[in-house]
């Protein structure tokens, strides 16, 4: 629905569509992105802490988790206390985990060279967009059982949400849809329109 309805540079939902769809769905507090860590980051614990709440109150008590994560930041290394205090007053449980965006720790250079690709920057450009931290990895349980030793029980959680959690995932089904093309009008754009295309596609690219 976010993507399909509420779609304005980026996918977006209101709370009346989370209300509607919550049944059945386990959710978090989020990332730093997210309403809770932003009213946090403004130093509006009050405000952080009726978010949570309003959350909690719509996926429900067993449902609703304070997710916990220690990539190095320092916006997390600030909010972070905050996310155990408002666990400690909703009476929610807490939830380790690692934003996932490259699978080795040493392919963090060749993600950073992938965005700036993506955003049309140099790597040398001071002010481009950039991950502030080489943690965004897949990172084994030992590594996240030692990065959150002080509340083990947000490690332990992960599992349990994995044992509720229903999900089949079928790995020889391509899910992308098709789209049939009378073979006479590929040869015809491929002859008319290729050499166009070639060098748009190569400008835009570089």
């Amino acid at each position: 629905m976010a993507f399909l309805e509420g779609y304005y540079y980026k996918p977006r939902l209101d709370w009346e569509l989370l209300e509607r769809y919550a049944k059945g769905l386990i959710a978090t507090s989020g990332c730093l992105g997210g309403v809770v860590l932003q009213a946090l980051l403004q130093d509006n614990y009050p405000k952080a802490l009726e978010l949570a709440g309003r959350l909690q109150s719509i996926f429900g008590e067993e449902n609703f988790f304070i997710e916990m994560q220690d990539h190095g930041i320092p916006e997390q290394l600030r909010t972070n206390p905050s996310l155990l205090q408002i666990a400690k007053d909703l009476g929610a449980p807490l939830l380790a985990t690692n934003d996932l965006h490259y699978v080795h720790h040493a392919d963090h250079e060749m993600h950073d060279a992938l965005l700036c690709i993506g955003t049309g920057s140099l790597v040398a450009d001071p002010n481009r967009f950039r991950f502030h931290s080489d943690q965004h990895y897949l990172k084994s349980a030992a590594e996240m059982r030692y990065l959150f030793r002080d509340i083990p029980e947000a490690c332990d959680n992960t599992l349990l949400i994995a044992e509720r959690a229903q999900v089949n995932i079928e790995f020889d089904n391509d899910a992308l849809p098709e789209f049939p093309i009378p073979s006479s009008s590929v040869k015809l754009r491929t002859r008319r329109c290729g050499p166009v295309v070639a060098r748009t596609q190569f400008s835009r690219s570089a």
